[in-house]
């Protein structure tokens, strides 16, 4: 399939290419399974270099809607079949944590489940579990303790 030139412009080309590519994902372009076109195919289409093609699809494979496979290249994953209207699965994430801790599931210093437990349980990268992680204690819900995990934050004052 032939793709015309979609050049790009502006700030933060990585995350035109990101979203471009999101968009193909979810509409079926791109098919679970289906291999992504090269960087190098990418960088001729989108008129941009190698590296900002790489800072896209570092997105993607972050949010879990591919895989890079040693000697294949970057693959489309089951977990892309969502809806376009979908959360990121960090967000996901965060939504169900959120929920738990405002139901009072997880009481105020309660310890978080582990990385390894959210990534197994929500099959994603340890990147999209601390992304969701972040949101929590931008949140002001969580709190990070060095060395010991992160744990429901409760009331200062």
């Amino acid at each position: 399939m032939a793709q015309e030139r979609a050049w790009l412009t502006g700030g933060r080309v990585y995350m035109q290419v990101a979203d471009r590519l999101r968009e193909r994902i979810a509409s079926g372009v791109y098919a679970p399974g289906e291999v992504l076109p090269s960087e190098a195919a990418l960088c001729r289409e989108f008129g941009i270099a190698r590296n900002t093609v790489r800072r896209g699809l570092a997105i993607l494979e972050e949010e879990g809607l591919i895989v890079t496979v040693p000697s294949k290249g970057r693959i489309v994953t089951a977990a892309s079949v969502l809806s376009p209207d979908a959360p990121y699965s960090y967000q996901r994430i965060a939504g169900e944590l959120r929920e738990r801790i405002q139901s009072g599931e997880l009481a105020v210093g309660a310890a978080l489940p582990s990385e390894l437990t959210l990534r197994q349980r929500f099959a994603a990268s340890r990147n999209t579990v601390r992304q969701a992680l972040a949101v929590l204690e931008r949140e002001g819900l969580v709190v990070a303790e060095q060395g010991r995990g992160r744990f429901v934050k409760g009331e200062t004052s």
